[in-house]
């Protein structure tokens, strides 16, 4: 079938940054789990083509993510020349400014995310010391609601020894979902280590949806790990709102895929992550080709 990566990043070599850069204690551990700064630095866009052919990815959502320190409006710039040049292969998810920001400017930015054809924002609280439902962020959560923007959001662990785990709480991200419901929310990474209490608030919330991206597919698969329950409710009650992402250059999609088609998932849930639900939330076209 074909395939839809529901999360890959602006490479580097088309960010305004030629190298990556963190502070160490927010990257050290990073690198020893995911080799972070090496792979981002070596992230291209052809890198990135030519591993989506030879996995059979027709297309992917391409997120200006950033754990800080970058121009938002920049990243979104970038990111809005890659969809210009190949509008049939990606679409964009634009970056919001958080350090430092008003409540209004973020709102602002995210206007301007959707004048730019981006579908969504992207952003990662805990690198900048807020809750995922702090009251900052609900102007900018009201204007994505308002325009239609779908909200990417980091959950679960952070490899950061700056940024605590509590800021990414799942009643968090239930709250924002009570709050907003008719705001369409993507949980990157799917919310390990409380990943039964984030299936929970899918299950809760059909708006919500939970995208597995730089993750071990065989751990997830793996009982004892913790994603029991999640795993046990992806060929049934959560079908509809589970996404195949790699977060590349993070996890190779030849081994995430691989890990997937292994992990026991049936072929109709196998489907729905890899295409069909994606192709759903992101405007792509036609069901999975089987």
């Amino acid at each position: 079938m074909t395939v839809i990566d529901a999360r890959v990043r602006l490479p580097q070599d088309l960010r305004p940054d030629a190298e990556y850069s963190a502070p160490r204690r927010q990257t050290e551990q990073y690198d020893r789990v995911l080799n972070l700064r090496e792979k981002m630095n070596g992230g291209t866009l052809e890198g990135l083509l030519a591993c989506m052919e030879a996995e059979g990815i027709t297309r992917a959502v391409m997120h200006a993510e950033s754990e800080g320190g970058e121009d938002g409006d920049a990243l979104n710039e970038a990111l809005a020349r890659v969809i210009a040049d190949r509008p049939s292969v990606f679409r964009g998810v634009g970056c919001l400014d958080i350090a430092g920001r008003r409540p209004g400017q973020m709102a602002l930015q995210a206007a301007r995310i959707a004048d730019m054809g981006m579908l969504g924002v992207t952003l990662q609280p805990a690198f900048f010391g807020l809750d995922i439902d702090d009251r900052v962020l609900y102007p900018m959560y009201a204007r994505a609601e308002e325009l239609g923007l779908i909200a990417c959001v980091h959950t679960g662990i952070t490899y950061s020894r700056m940024h605590p785990l509590r800021h990414e709480r799942p009643e968090m991200l239930d709250q924002v979902a009570c709050d907003f419901p008719d705001l369409t929310i993507v949980a990157c990474h799917a919310g390990w280590p409380w990943a039964t209490e984030f299936a929970a608030v899918a299950r809760r919330h059909p708006t919500v949806h939970l995208e597995f991206g730089a993750l071990a597919p065989k751990y997830v698969a793996k009982p004892g790990t913790g994603w029991d329950a999640l795993f046990g409710m992806m060929p049934n009650l959560l079908r509809g709102q589970i996404l195949y992402g790699s977060d590349w250059p993070m996890m190779e999609p030849r081994r995430a895929l691989a890990e997937w088609r292994a992990s026991g998932l049936d072929e109709a849930t196998l489907a729905a992550l890899f295409h069909d639900n994606a192709a759903a939330l992101f405007g792509f076209d036609a069901p999975a080709e089987r």
